[in-house]
C-alpha cells in the first residue's frame, strides 16, 4: 500500500467515477483501475461498488477512505513541516455551527495564501455533521460549543470518534434580534418577556437533536419555535416575525449587517445558567497544517484571547 494508492482512492471517492478521477490525476484509466485492484487485493476488501452510473463506496470502503484521508493528511503535514513540496493542491476545510466569527476568521486566514495552490472549504452545518466531517477527515477543524446540558453527550461522541475539544472562550447567553424589535431598547431581556415572540432555531434533525442544538437553554419550554436551515433565512425571520435566538453575543457586523443587536439574557429561576464553552475540535494526535495553525490564530485574535 502506498500514499499514491491512497490518494487515488480518495480522488475516485470524491469524483464518483474512475474516468473523471483519471482525468484529474492525469493517469490512464486502466492504470488507475489496476492500482485500485491491487490495493483491494492487498487489503482483502472491496472499496468501490461499480455501476452503470459510476462508483460508490462499500461499507468497508467508507471506513477505509476515512483512514486514508487521515494518513494522507498526516503525510502532507510532515512534508510541509520539513520543507518539502507537495505537488497537488493542498486542501483545508472547516465545518462549523453558525458563527459569523468563524467565517470572518476563515476569510482572514485565506488572505495569507495563494488560492491557486490551495483548495479551501468552509461549511456552516448541523452540529452532528461538524463532528462527522472532522472525524472523516473532510474538515480538519470543527467549531462548536459545550454547555452543562450537552457536555456529557457531546464529549462522549467526540471520544468515540477519536476527537479532542480545545477551549477558546466562555460566553454568557445573549438574545439576538433586529433593531426594530419591540424589546430592542431593553438593557437585558428575561425568558418571560420573550413569550410572545418566536424562538428561531437552526434545524438539527435526528433523534436526540436537542443535545445538538446551537441555541443555549434548549431544555426551556419555548411557546413558539421556528426552524431554519441557514443564517440568511434566520435573519429574515427576525425582521419579518420579530423572532429571536439565544446566542454567544459574538457578532460580526461585517458579515451579518448592522441591523441586528445582541442584548444580555436575564436569567430566571426556571432557566439554566446560559454559559457557553466555545471551542474547536480536531483529531487526536493530528499534526495541524499551516492553514489550521493560522486559522486558530485568527480565531484567537478575533475573540481577543
Amino acid at each position: 500500500m502506498t500514499i499514491q494508492q491512497l490518494n487515488y482512492a480518495i480522488i475516485i471517492s470524491e469524483m464518483g467515477s474512475f474516468n473523471k478521477a483519471s482525468e484529474v490525476l492525469y493517469i490512464a484509466q486502466p492504470s488507475l483501475t489496476s492500482a485500485i485492484r491491487e490495493l483491494e487485493k492487498e487489503l482483502d476488501i472491496t472499496i468501490f461498488r461499480r455501476g452503470a452510473r459510476g462508483v460508490t463506496l462499500t461499507n468497508d470502503g467508507e471506513e477505509f477512505i476515512q483512514y486514508a484521508r487521515l494518513v494522507v493528511q498526516q503525510y502532507e503535514r510532515m512534508l510541509e513541516k520539513y520543507g518539502k513540496i507537495v505537488s497537488r493542491k493542498k486542501k483545508f476545510g472547516i465545518s462549523t455551527q453558525h458563527y459569523s466569527f468563524a467565517i470572518k476568521s476563515f476569510v482572514e486566514m485565506v488572505k495569507h495564501f495563494d488560492t491557486d495552490e490551495y483548495e479551501f472549504a468552509i461549511r456552516e452545518t448541523k452540529t452532528r455533521e461538524v463532528i462527522d466531517d472532522v472525524s472523516s477527515g473532510r474538515s480538519e477543524i470543527g467549531i462548536l460549543y459545550l454547555s452543562d446540558f450537552n457536555r456529557k453527550v457531546i464529549e462522549k461522541l467526540l471520544r468515540s470518534h477519536d476527537l479532542e475539544f480545545h477551549h477558546l472562550i466562555n460566553c454568557n447567553a445573549y438574545v439576538y434580534l433586529w433593531k426594530g424589535h419591540p424589546l430592542a431598547q431593553k438593557h437585558s431581556i428575561s425568558f418571560s418577556e420573550l413569550t410572545d415572540y418566536p424562538c428561531l432555531s437552526f434545524e438539527q434533525g435526528g433523534s436526540g437533536s436537542f443535545y445538538f442544538a446551537e441555541e443555549i437553554l434548549t431544555t426551556s419550554e419555548y411557546p413558539r419555535t421556528i426552524k431554519a436551515n441557514d443564517r440568511a433565512t434566520m435573519l429574515n425571520l427576525m425582521i419579518g416575525l420579530n423572532g429571536y435566538t439565544l446566542c454567544s453575543g459574538i457578532i460580526c457586523e461585517e458579515l451579518n449587517g448592522s441591523d441586528y443587536i445582541a442584548i444580555p439574557f436575564e436569567h430566571e429561576d426556571n432557566t439554566g445558567d446560559g454559559k457557553m464553552d466555545i471551542g474547536y475540535i480536531m483529531k487526536k494526535n493530528m499534526i495541524p497544517s499551516r492553514m489550521a495553525e493560522l486559522y486558530i490564530s485568527e480565531l484567537r485574535d478575533y475573540l481577543h484571547i
